[in-house]
């Protein structure tokens, strides 16, 4: 499926989860808290911005944000929390879109570079985010550590989340680097709802080499937003590249 397939207006209806999942705020308040230091005194600017999860807050902690964003479906929802006035969106690929302005930060949270299926793409959108950058400029990625560890010999699929009411379920092509995940949610009754999406899953050591081919240096990473450190057992990681300095 394309991604405007994906992210069409039920998604974008179902997205926002106030005060639970992803929108709790133990989970976003770091994120926020992060991104925020990150910028520093310049602006921000947000691959795949989404509903506004995350660009909402911190533009309301001050730092000027600006959003690119594929599906029209999930701008929709972003405009009934804020306008265009206070956080413009340009429509686009956040592989190849280009917003106005100079950003001290351009960041892409909760694994969505994955969203982009090959390699190539994946490189652009290092490279788009370093035209954005000015020099000194950090690029922050949020992003899951494949978890292939837990495949036997001929298993295709990982259980990666289970609780009441829902199955998270990873079905893998370790040939293509592809992974599709299903979204299972239910109730009592015997009917369940299914949600998939592609993705193109990206080791950290080939994400540094992607780095370093669009001119940036990794200046630090860690398990979580907070700053856990980063061992071999994390699922996931926060990666912060940077932008050289001029001399």
């Amino acid at each position: 499926m394309a991604q405007e397939e994906i992210w069409d207006a039920e998604a974008a209806r179902r997205y926002d989860t106030p005060g639970t999942g992803m929108f709790a705020s133990e989970v976003l308040a770091p994120t926020v808290d992060r991104l925020a230091e990150l910028a520093g005194d310049g602006a921000a600017l947000e691959f795949a911005i989404g509903t506004g999860r995350v660009a909402v807050p911190l533009a309301e902690r001050g730092v000027p944000v600006t959003g690119i964003e594929l599906s029209l479906p999930m701008i929709r929802q972003l405009r009934t929390k804020t306008d265009e006035s206070t956080i413009p969106v340009i429509v686009g690929d956040m592989a190849t879109a280009v917003a106005p302005g100079e950003f001290t930060l351009v960041y892409l949270v909760y694994n969505t570079i994955s969203n982009l299926l090959t390699q190539a793409e994946q490189v652009e959108c290092f490279r788009n985010a370093a035209r954005h950058l000015t020099p000194g400029g950090r690029f922050v990625i949020e992003l899951w550590v494949p978890e292939l560890r837990k495949l036997p010999p001929g298993q295709t699929a990982t259980v990666y989340h289970s609780e009441p009411g829902y199955i998270g379920l990873d079905t893998y092509d370790v040939l293509h680097q592809h992974v599709v995940s299903h979204h299972f949610h239910f109730d009592d009754t015997r009917q369940a709802r299914l949600e998939r999406s592609p993705h193109r899953y990206i080791w950290p050591a080939e994400l540094d080499l992607m780095a370093q081919l669009a001119g940036f240096e990794l200046e630090s990473r860690h398990a979580d937003w907070t700053g856990t450190e980063f061992t071999a057992d994390a699922r996931s990681h926060v990666s912060v590249y940077r932008i050289p300095p001029t001399q």
